[in-house]
């Protein structure tokens, strides 16, 4: 079973490393997307004997995981696996990710940070209590969606599951586009727990209403 983990980065060049040499052991290719990087990301990942795609341009973290994926798809992974690239995912928890999709158990899985709340009482408190139960409202009155995590980036799918979804937000409301057209195409979905490690950075509060905006407006659109 092929398993390619694909990681969208810019300027991460304090923390891509460690994350690459964290994910390789745990999966068969690792794929950085740089999404035109002003740093030495680009430059640091190319020396690390895996898969470096470049976007001339920033396109996003959407973007760049689009083209993560169809690379993935064109490469025959059997599971495709989403991560960060700022060290706050574990890479252990790749394991629990694709432990539903081994067993066909699901077509995608989605890491949760709400299952066990105990392991991640760092959320920084604007997010937990405002940011996610705001997005967690949104998801369930445009798209009919209820999971814990409405914008949880670490996630993992088959490739047939990966063939299905083809989301249009470039930018950071690609999760819950994501998540909107699984539900559209009736996939299996399942929740695991992760743990996740906050640093002094992270999405801010204007960040989080861009999101809600461009949500809102792609369902005023289609």
């Amino acid at each position: 079973m092929k398993i390619i983990c694909v990681i969208p980065a810019y300027n991460e060049v304090n923390n891509i490393v460690a994350v690459i040499n964290s994910v390789k052991p745990l999966v068969d290719e690792v794929v950085i997307v740089d999404d035109c990087s002003s740093d030495n990301t680009y430059l640091l990942t190319k020396q690390q004997n895996i898969t470096v795609l470049k976007h001339i341009i920033n396109c996003g973290q959407g973007a760049s995981l689009k083209t993560g994926t169809k690379y993935a798809i064109r490469e025959n992974a059997d599971i495709i696996v989403h991560f960060d690239a700022d060290g706050q995912f574990l890479a252990s928890d790749i394991k629990t990710i694709i432990e539903p999709l081994i067993n066909n158990q699901a077509d995608i899985v989605f890491g949760s940070r709400f299952i066990n709340k105990q392991d991640n009482i760092a959320m920084p408190a604007m997010k937990r209590c405002l940011l996610m139960p705001l997005a967690r409202a949104v998801n369930k009155l445009f798209f009919n969606i209820n999971l814990t995590d409405p914008q949880s980036g670490f996630r993992a799918m088959t490739k047939s599951a990966a063939k299905k979804i083809n989301w249009q937000q470039d930018r950071m409301a690609h999760c819950s586009e994501i998540l909107h057209q699984v539900v559209k195409q009736n996939l299996k979905i399942k929740e695991v727990p992760i743990k996740v490690i906050y640093n002094n950075f992270g999405q801010r509060f204007s960040g989080g209403i861009r999101i809600l905006v461009d949500l809102f407006l792609a369902k005023l659109i289609n």
